[in-house]
């Protein structure tokens, strides 16, 4: 049986008059990527926040590992195993990569009462940073600032650091936005590699590589979900055609 890592169950999102999700339901299993695409405004963004704990639903519930943690802050959903990107770098650019790298473990790692010491001399906390990084495709560049890196390598950076606080779930919004075809290519190498052992949740405008790598897509419209299912189903829903892919 497939095992769902995450779960949203009917979420809401209300500012004043505006709906920004409506009713959203979805899961997330172990091995897959389910993508969430839709034209801007349609609420993907705030359907991450929703999931991550950046701020409360209006109305529904999100369950992590079993547990109901819709009350729960971002930084304890992310303690518990759920890790996300965002649309931009959220990277330290004068730190090394693994330096990002080692703050991400820190924080999965805090060790408070020995404040005094060299983070750096603690060798799990690096072991763990350069796996990450490893994974991730930087392993030659360890000791690059990461301003230095190229676009792709700081997108790859970003899920590095994820990776690095050892989470079960990732919620990646637009991994791939501003990318060449070759770092496209990369990134997309690195998310099959990565399905296996975590559930992904990819936002992404790239429709070509949405249809590659997605085992599920969830489209939505104005908030609201228009359909879900496999790829082959997406692309061939009425609704959807008319909705987003162009049709009449």
């Amino acid at each position: 049986m497939s095992e769902v890592l995450l779960r949203g169950r009917e979420l809401t999102r209300r500012w004043g008059g505006l709906v920004a999700v409506d009713r959203v339901s979805l899961e997330l299993q172990r091995g897959q990527v389910h993508a969430v695409i839709g034209t801007n405004g349609a609420g993907k963004s705030t359907l991450i926040n929703l999931l991550s704990g950046e701020f409360p639903p209006s109305s529904g519930a999100v369950e992590l590992l079993g547990h109901d943690v819709t009350a729960w802050t971002q930084p304890r959903r992310a303690r518990a195993g759920l890790g996300r990107s965002y649309q931009r770098n959220t990277i330290f650019p004068s730190f090394t990569v693994l330096e990002n790298c080692r703050l991400a473990a820190q924080a999965a790692q805090q060790r408070p009462w020995l404040w005094w010491r060299d983070a750096s001399g603690f060798e799990d906390t690096m072991a763990t940073a350069r796996d990450a990084a490893g994974r991730a495709g930087l392993a030659e560049v360890l000791e690059r600032s990461a301003g230095l890196l190229s676009h792709g390598q700081k997108r790859q950076l970003e899920i590095a650091m994820c990776l690095a606080t050892g989470p079960q779930v990732l919620l990646l919004d637009e991994p791939l936005a501003g990318m060449g075809a070759e770092e496209t290519e990369r990134m997309l190498a690195l998310l099959a590699t990565l399905r296996q052992g975590h559930a992904i949740l990819l936002v992404e405008h790239d429709m070509d590589a949405v249809f590659r790598i997605a085992d599920r897509i969830t489209v939505m419209v104005n908030g609201a979900v228009i359909a879900s299912g496999t790829p082959d189903e997406v692309r061939s829903n009425s609704d959807v055609q008319v909705a987003y892919l162009g049709g009449h």
